[in-house]
């Protein structure tokens, strides 16, 4: 994995966060200086309430130097709200996403001297063409041994038919002469792009609150020895009447989520009958496998972990990275569940041979879920 350029604490995100929604509103509605300090003062007080605290999220990372600049009149800022108080259009915010894309993915494989036969690009969080993905590749010269396929606009649980159409390439075996037998997933979210601090809502602060950026590379190849996971299963279910509870879409200001406060509840309702199934679908015991394994649930926020926890009757210790890694780095989207994968494996308290059981959720409502044993 790679951390984002910058990174602050949370109560420091926090702070930025309402100067910002002040600064939106002043530029707004011309406010005076006793109408700044009393929107302040509630602006603060709701973030205070909703927003995800600094005892569930420690740091977030971003890939804009805005988290760490209150200067609200610079225009090398998308969050020129003095300017733009919705921050600036979707083109700016694109034009910046394919800058630090390109960085990232030129750094990520400066070392590598073997091309991957494909190169699966993972995203919802910004879109060019050509993309970054079949920038490298053609830098390279890799272009006849790297096939480019884009995963994009799957939400938080992307990472997982992500790895559904990666095992499909290891299956074919079509390898080009001069190509690695593997296939590499790369997670590129940069979620701190998609603000705007004049919509103040409850929902919104909970967002903005809760994602951050993230980057992370892995492969999935058939070679079954060394540090890594066996895939035993893989699957996915939409729940019925749930189209409107989550959605995530482009805006003349970036991207906007939308998020029922039932969305814990919703996915409840289907989650026991769908890990039943994987454990059976992988050959593996639904309760005795079922007591061993290690969760990697993706934090769509705490009381994600928390819902899922109860309801499948889970102990802290099955959970336990899933917490680190969003008290550590925040909501990444898609580069979650992989960055709570590689917590898993680096612990050398969960033994080899263990069974690793992965939930993420997304737009739809979408459940998607992996069985893996570590090896």
């Amino acid at each position: 994995m790679t951390r984002p350029e910058y990174e602050t604490t949370q109560a420091e995100s926090l702070a930025w966060l309402a100067s910002a929604h002040v600064q939106a509103e002043s530029t707004l509605h011309t406010l005076d200086t006793d109408e700044r300090e009393g929107f302040q003062r509630r602006i603060e007080r709701l973030i205070e309430h909703c927003a995800c605290g600094e005892d569930r999220i420690a740091h977030r990372g971003a890939s804009l130097g805005d988290i760490e600049n209150t200067d609200w009149s610079s225009t090398d800022q998308i969050y020129d709200l003095e300017n733009h108080p919705h921050g600036k259009g979707t083109g700016a915010r694109t034009r910046l996403f394919a800058r630090a894309v390109k960085k990232y993915l030129r750094e990520e494989y400066i070392h590598e001297s073997r091309p991957p036969a494909d190169l699966i690009h993972v995203t919802c969080t910004g879109y060019a063409s050509p993309s970054a993905a079949q920038h490298m590749v053609e830098s390279r010269g890799w272009g006849a041994q790297t096939r480019i396929t884009h995963a994009y606009h799957m939400g938080c649980y992307a990472a997982i038919p992500a790895l559904r159409i990666a095992r499909g390439f290891v299956l074919a075996g079509d390898v080009m002469p001069g190509a690695a037998p593997r296939v590499d997933i790369v997670h590129t979210e940069l979620c701190s792009l998609h603000l705007d601090p004049s919509t103040h809502t409850p929902e919104q602060l909970v967002v903005q609150s809760l994602f951050a950026d993230g980057f992370i590379r892995y492969s999935v190849s058939a070679d079954a020895d060394g540090r890594g996971f066996d895939v035993l299963a893989l699957s996915e279910t939409i729940v019925p009447d749930s189209a409107d509870a989550m959605t995530w879409v482009v805006s003349d200001w970036g991207m906007q989520m939308s998020l029922a406060r039932d969305v814990p509840a919703r996915i409840a309702a289907p989650l026991r009958t769908f890990v039943h199934g994987l454990f059976e679908k992988a050959g593996l015991d639904p309760v005795a496998d079922f007591s061993e394994s290690v969760f990697a649930v993706h934090p769509g926020g705490p009381k994600i972990i928390d819902e899922v926890c109860q309801l499948l009757s889970l102990s802290d210790d099955q959970v336990t990275a899933s917490r680190t890694v969003l008290f550590d780095f925040g909501n990444m989207s898609s580069a979650t569940l992989p960055h709570i994968w590689m917590r898993i494996l680096d612990d050398a308290a969960v033994a080899s041979g263990t069974p690793v059981l992965s939930l993420a959720f997304g737009p739809g409502l979408t459940i998607c879920g992996s069985l893996f044993r570590k090896r």
